[in-house]
């Protein structure tokens, strides 16, 4: 019979799993507690790693109806629940592995996909969300500056020039000013023929 203990232990692995867009199963045998902590600080607040037992874990990710770790709960075993960037928490974690030999990462899974672990190392060598979406800011804001340097450069060859003849749009109202003009003094002459009578 489960314990309250292991059932609140349950429900807690199975909302982590549900609140995550990916996670990481990885093996921490040998790992210190402080370099558990240096992996901690450096996937962020975004992601929680927890150390978890394997037989809660199984249930867990079950009722989550997530499949990637079938069989592969086995050893010391760590999750990080990503909530945030899947890419740079990928990132950090290839990273930690690569300078700390005892973190093995066994599989994963991102946005519902299993990931096996060269499959997590190539979602830590993809570009992040930030640097990608820096990438299209510049894309999109380049049409609007290669405008403004064009009409720069219009601008720069006209003063050079000395200055263009006025366009023809500002020149039609002077010719429409002299036919008024002639509409206002026919009453003057009128007036003035009138008194001579």
């Amino acid at each position: 019979m489960a314990t309250p203990n292991k059932v609140s232990a349950v429900a807690e692995i199975t909302n982590d799993f549900k609140e995550s867009t990916a996670a990481v199963l990885t093996e921490y045998r040998g790992l210190s507690v402080a370099q558990l902590k240096q992996l901690r600080v450096s996937l962020g607040q975004d992601t929680k790693f927890s150390v978890v037992k394997n037989t809660l874990t199984a249930i867990a990710a079950k009722e989550a109806g997530v499949e990637a770790f079938d069989g592969q709960l086995a050893g010391p075993t760590a999750i990080a629940f990503i909530k945030g960037d899947a890419v740079a928490a990928a990132k950090s974690l290839t990273d930690f592995a690569k300078a700390n030999k005892q973190l093995i990462i066994k599989t994963g899974y991102f946005e519902g996909k299993a990931l096996n672990a060269s499959e997590v190392a190539a979602l830590a060598a993809l570009e992040s969300r930030e640097l990608q979406l820096a990438k299209v800011a510049g894309v999109l804001k380049a049409p609007a500056a290669a405008a403004a340097r064009i009409i720069d450069a219009l601008r720069i060859k006209l003063e050079e020039e000395g200055g263009a003849p006025a366009p023809a749009a500002e020149e039609a109202p002077a010719a429409e000013e002299a036919p008024a003009a002639e509409e206002a003094a026919a009453p003057a002459e009128a007036e003035a023929a009138s008194e001579e009578n």
